[in-house]
């Protein structure tokens, strides 16, 4: 489907060249307690098996973040990015966002910013303390 998009400028051009390495893009979002509770299970059951490390945790104003990569053929090369993002008792938002691929986390936070999907800004900071 991309190879069919169109570009006229250089941003543009950019930003398709980084969607043609996306193998896979989730992105689930509640305010349900409930789903809330749901989505931590099954983020948990799935890290457990996933064979994944660590990249950070984040306490973002009340907000708890976590982030999990897998790497691919090298170090530098992200495969699969997992986040999970659990609201506070004033943004009860959670965000759970799991993309595939093979990208770096440079790239990774330049695709979610253009997309304004949740976590980006998140990811700038990993992408800058992983440096």
């Amino acid at each position: 489907m991309m190879s069919k998009v169109k570009a006229n400028d250089k941003e543009t051009q950019q930003y398709v060249n980084l969607l043609k390495k996306l193998d896979n893009l989730k992105v689930f979002i509640t305010s349900s307690p409930r789903q809330t509770a749901e989505m931590r299970a099954t983020a948990e059951k799935y890290l457990k098996t996933a064979g994944m490390d660590e990249l950070m945790r984040i306490s973002d104003g009340g907000k708890n973040v976590k982030i999990y990569m897998r790497s691919g053929a090298n170090d530098s090369i992200v495969k699969e990015l997992f986040m999970f993002i659990e609201g506070n008792a004033k943004d009860n938002e959670t965000v759970l966002f799991s993309l595939t691929g093979n990208f770096n986390l440079d790239e990774i936070s330049a695709l979610t910013e253009q997309m304004n999907l949740p976590g980006g800004e998140n990811l700038k900071k990993a992408s800058k303390g992983n440096k």
